[in-house]
């Protein structure tokens, strides 16, 4: 691979993802939306191009880009919390511009396009690990629009030659990660001196550092099979009262935390690990960087960024 395009680069597992490309002196073209404030994600680098364009119009940009690109990396996608998972309209949307992204692929010649899916696809399954081939039983407009999207992308890459990956990314946290997601909100209010609430915390959860996934990502494009679904986690679980007491060590030994103040959420899922056999078998890929190493890196990249 010597030139990439990737949507999505402002949040935190594109910004990883272009951060691992630069190492290996790959050229990435970045298409962030005009006027976003998370721009600054973006490494600065001499490897890097950013290119203003709204993801549902990227069929604009298939007369200006070059033809000569080896991989497409899809991660873009609006509404991914709240209600907006709901918004059947949105989700929709989504679904066009991850089918025009394969189009814009296939005029700048890329061979592989990956795009982004999620653990949504599955719904609830309880006390299984979520495999390649685990059924899938969305509850959300969020999920369903993944599932829509990865299997109609697939679809229409083996219409033009491209191989096709799609990855099911579980619950992944680090630097640059969304101030409403649970590691980063506890960060957030434990560093503020704030108590922080919680449920019982009895959720069995399989958590990645960004730096992994994005090395997960790199070894699909580049060894994975045409047509596979992968899920990406570390392939270990623990109680999320757990990860969240690591969080509070890291920050503060001292900070109360109130487990069981707030009730579980409807649809909560209570299991979530990957199975990751199946990747690291086509792809080499094995996690790195153990939670309590990659919390202690996400805490120091808010206090100098964020504060």
């Amino acid at each position: 691979m010597k030139k990439a395009i990737i949507t999505g680069g402002t949040g935190m597992l594109g910004s990883a993802l272009i951060r691992l490309l630069c190492e290996k002196q790959i050229q990435v073209l970045v298409l962030v939306r005009p006027g976003s404030e998370r721009i600054r994600m973006i490494p600065d680098s001499e490897y890097v191009t950013i290119r203003e364009c709204d993801v549902n119009h990227l069929l604009e940009l298939k007369d200006s880009i070059d033809s000569d690109y080896d991989a497409f990396f899809h991660f873009a996608w609006g509404g991914t919390h709240g209600d907006a998972r709901d918004d059947v309209m949105l989700q929709n949307r989504n679904v066009q511009a991850t089918l025009e992204a394969v189009e814009l692929a296939h005029s700048a010649g890329c061979k592989t396009f990956l795009g982004a899916g999620s653990q949504a696809e599955y719904g609830r399954v309880d006390g299984i690990p979520l495999a390649p081939d685990t059924p899938v039983h969305p509850e959300t407009g969020y999920g369903i629009g993944k599932l829509c999207a990865g299997q109609m992308s697939r679809i229409l890459c083996r219409k033009y030659g491209i191989k096709h990956i799609w990855v099911r990314i579980l619950s992944t946290y680090g630097p640059g990660d969304g101030l409403h997601t649970m590691v980063m909100s506890g960060i957030r209010q434990m560093i503020a001196g704030e108590r922080p609430q919680y449920t019982k915390g009895e959720q069995m959860w399989d958590y990645l550092y960004c730096d992994d996934a994005a090395r997960a990502f790199y070894l699909a494009a580049q060894k994975g099979r045409d047509g596979a679904v992968y899920p990406i986690g570390s392939g270990q679980v623990r109680p999320l009262a757990e990860y969240i007491r690591m969080i509070r060590d890291a920050v503060d030994p001292s900070i109360e935390i109130g487990f069981g103040e707030i009730p579980y959420y409807d649809k909560q899922v209570m299991y979530l690990c990957a199975d990751i056999h199946t990747l690291t078998e086509d792809t080499g890929f094995v996690p790195e960087i153990p939670f309590s190493e990659g919390i202690v890196r996400t805490i120091k990249w808010y206090r100098e960024t964020m504060i």
